[in-house]
């Protein structure tokens, strides 16, 4: 059964909170893909991935060939990577029904935008009316991630 997590930003921005939960991926040995919800967005995410430290590297593609990359960020529905875990960022949707085979499934939703709060909450019913487990995780008043149900 794929876990379902929910990650409500309000406090951090997409990318403060995306490269260290793709560090986190790495750690534990799985492969990821992040769908954006636009080519624009995905190819922001590319480059900010690039230089959001300059003591680190995070390996990852987008764009040709995704079959060799630890993590592929793309706007389409491609797993070229054979992923254990799918990221849902900025708008980009996926069936409930289509996440079996993956580990875990993780959505990150800006809790300041209405439409995307309320995608949110439509993705959550339908996780748990195809049988996966479904946890909400919100940042406490440290930045700590706290799980809220």
């Amino acid at each position: 059964m794929t876990e379902v997590l929910f990650y409500h930003l309000e406090r951090a921005s997409l990318e403060g909170v995306l490269p260290g939960l793709l560090e986190k991926t790495l750690e534990r040995g799985w492969r990821a893909v992040v769908r954006a919800g636009s080519r624009e967005r995905a190819e922001r995410i590319d480059a900010h991935l690039w230089t959001y430290r300059d003591e680190s590297f995070l390996p990852h593609g987008a764009g040709e060939d995704g079959a060799d990359q630890p993590v592929w960020i793309t706007d389409s529905d491609e797993t070229p990577n054979g992923p254990q875990i799918l990221f849902l960022v900025d708008g980009a949707a996926a069936d409930a029904g289509g996440l079996n085979g993956l580990e875990r499934c993780v959505m990150i939703f800006d809790g300041r935008d209405d439409e995307a709060v309320a995608d949110a909450r439509k993705f959550w019913t339908s996780v748990k009316d195809a049988g996966c487990e479904a946890t909400y995780w919100k940042q406490s008043q440290q930045g700590r991630w706290e799980k809220q149900g």
